[in-house]
């Protein structure tokens, strides 16, 4: 038995419906029920906060699939570590024997937000005694029409980039590669940084854009300090808004310009290109300046 968190975000309901096609026994942990019935598979209700469901929800399960919200804008530790060091904590007492982790590339201890996040978390699944595999992948290109990333009122893209490309990845590639090491049990005690089969400027990003919605959609790059700024404008605090923007002073440095075979590697297939992305999510395109909904 194998159970998902994060079941109903941008990798866990492409993984859903990996495993029920690959016909695997699996239980999605759900926060909120009616979101949940629209998986259409086995369900247990639970709440990382809840220590109790959490070991309802592992109890009778052989490996789980980890992965929580990332990094927000709160003080202190951020909540995944808390969060997913529970379920790991959790995972072990009930005899779980695998866990396969979703962290993010560039993880390390001293990282800014989700990266020092995640290092944590996966020094802690390391001494736990499980049986693990961990999947890094670069950027999400669901954040593109999920409100994720940074836009402008009238729908432009926000960075502070420069020319650096980055090797964006979907979110169903990441899945795919998660049922892979959960139906075969592959990659015991290995990494894998996962990306797009190509890197990208933002400008080009915005050109393909443009051409899928139809309308001109420009790249507006601002140095860090002016981009953080913007972010403290709409409302985000000034020392999370800080970090967003050294983080992206990273990438400006080409921090996520590389790609890898590790998709292809995996599944057998190609990662798909940003192209093939906005393809299939035309219909959700003409919704924009993206909304976040998830």
């Amino acid at each position: 038995m194998i159970l998902v968190t994060g079941a109903t975000g941008s990798i866990g309901r492409h993984l859903v419906g990996d495993l029920r096609r690959r016909d695997l026994p699996f239980r999605a942990l759900v926060r909120d029920p009616v979101r949940g019935r629209a998986l259409g598979c086995d369900l247990v209700v639970g709440d990382f906060d809840d220590p109790d469901s959490m070991a309802a929800a592992v109890s009778g399960v052989d490996q789980v699939f980890l992965c929580s919200p990332g990094a927000g804008p709160t003080p202190g530790p951020q909540p995944m570590i808390a969060h997913q060091t529970a379920v790991i904590d959790a995972a072990a007492r009930a005899g779980v024997r695998r866990v396969v982790k979703v962290s993010v590339w560039g993880a390390r201890p001293g990282g800014l937000l989700a990266e020092g996040a995640h290092a944590e978390i996966e020094a802690h699944l390391e001494a736990s005694g499980l049986d693990w595999s961990i999947l890094r992948p670069s950027g999400f290109m669901q954040n593109f029409r999920t409100g994720a990333g940074s836009f402008s009122a009238d729908g432009n893209l926000l960075g502070a980039y420069g020319q650096a490309r980055v090797s964006y990845i979907d979110c169903a590639d990441i899945a795919a590669c998660a049922a892979v090491l959960l139906a075969t049990e592959r990659g015991s005690g290995e990494r894998y940084v996962l990306t797009g089969p190509e890197a990208l400027t933002h400008a080009e990003i915005a050109e393909q854009l443009s051409a899928a919605i139809g309308r001109p959609i420009s790249y507006i790059d601002l140095p860090p300090g002016e981009f953080a700024d913007k972010l403290v404008a709409q409302g985000i605090p000034a020392a999370f808004a800080a970090d967003v923007a050294a983080l992206y002073a990273e990438v400006a440095g080409g921090s996520l310009a590389e790609t890898t075979s590790a998709v292809r590697d995996l599944t057998g297939r190609p990662a798909t290109t940003f192209a093939e992305f906005l393809t299939r999510e035309r219909d959700l395109l003409p919704q924009w300046p993206p909304q976040l909904y998830e």
